[in-house]
């Protein structure tokens, strides 16, 4: 797609590694950033080692316009986000007054004490914008640096989402493009993935601002069926749905002639 503005995503955590969590806040932010106009071009998963992410920060600094990072800003010893993170920005990591706050009410209205494990949560990398955790205990923080807005979340999915949705949405929009996106859909029957798969690659040329793909689903009476779906662009709602029908049309008249035919129609949404 033309005119992209990238974003990272850097998923935290030694247990994604080993096959103990599967990794929905990936899937998540992928689409919710999408369809806020950025280019997700990296998803990248590293362990909880101070060294790794700061590796992976490193690469993604001033080469994409947003990182996301989640996981690792608990209290126990492998939480090491915030560290690696002034690490890789070359700052310190420092106790942030508003974190401390929030960590203490936190705990008071629990009638819990406010431990150093506890409070260890509360230092951030110099600098950093605290983000408020509206469900959980660990606030998250954001920080700009050489022209990459960093955001740093917790990994538990619903403090992921909730913080994403109250606290950054309205810090990224300011950088994200504007443009609107529509994904559109539609199934293919007795065409095989691979004879139609031509056409899709000389759309995709044709049509720089959609991203064009097949989903094989199996074969139903011998058949085979195929999902296409085709995320565009435009200025407009309208001009981006407008684009996806049009491509998804032109597939159904190649799939009729390759002795095919779509058994759905076009389906649309937009901004999910």
């Amino acid at each position: 797609m033309s005119h992209d503005v990238k974003a990272w995503i850097i998923s935290i955590g030694s247990e994604l590694l080993v096959g103990r969590i599967v990794n929905t806040n990936a899937s998540w932010l992928a689409r919710r950033l999408t369809f806020m106009g950025f280019t997700v071009d990296r998803i990248i998963v590293v362990p909880d080692v101070i060294g790794d992410i700061v590796e992976e920060v490193r690469r993604g600094l001033g080469r994409v316009r947003l990182i996301v990072s989640t996981g690792g800003l608990g209290p126990t010893h492998d939480d090491v986000t915030m560290e690696a993170m002034a690490l890789a920005l070359g700052g310190q990591l420092v106790l942030n007054g508003e974190a401390e706050l929030l960590l203490r009410e936190f705990y008071s209205r629990r009638g819990l004490p406010l431990t150093r494990e506890r409070l260890k949560m509360a230092y951030m990398p110099e600098g950093c914008r605290v983000l408020r955790n509206p469900i959980g205990s660990a606030p998250g923080c954001a920080i700009s640096y050489d022209e990459t807005l960093l955001v740093i979340l917790p990994g538990v999915p619903e403090e992921m989402e909730a913080m994403f949705e109250n606290e950054v949405v309205r810090i990224i929009t300011q950088i994200a493009p504007r443009i609107a996106m529509v994904e559109c859909y539609t199934q293919l029957k007795g065409v095989p993935e691979a004879a139609i798969a031509p056409v899709l690659k000389e759309l995709s040329k044709r049509h720089p601002n959609a991203y064009i793909k097949s989903h094989p689903k199996g074969y139903i009476l011998e058949e085979p069926h195929i999902e296409i779906r085709v995320i565009a662009r435009g200025n407009v709602e309208e001009e981006a749905r407008e684009i996806a029908k049009q491509i998804l049309e032109q597939i159904g008249r190649e799939a009729l002639r390759l002795g095919g035919s779509t058994i759905t129609e076009v389906k649309c949404q937009a901004n999910t």
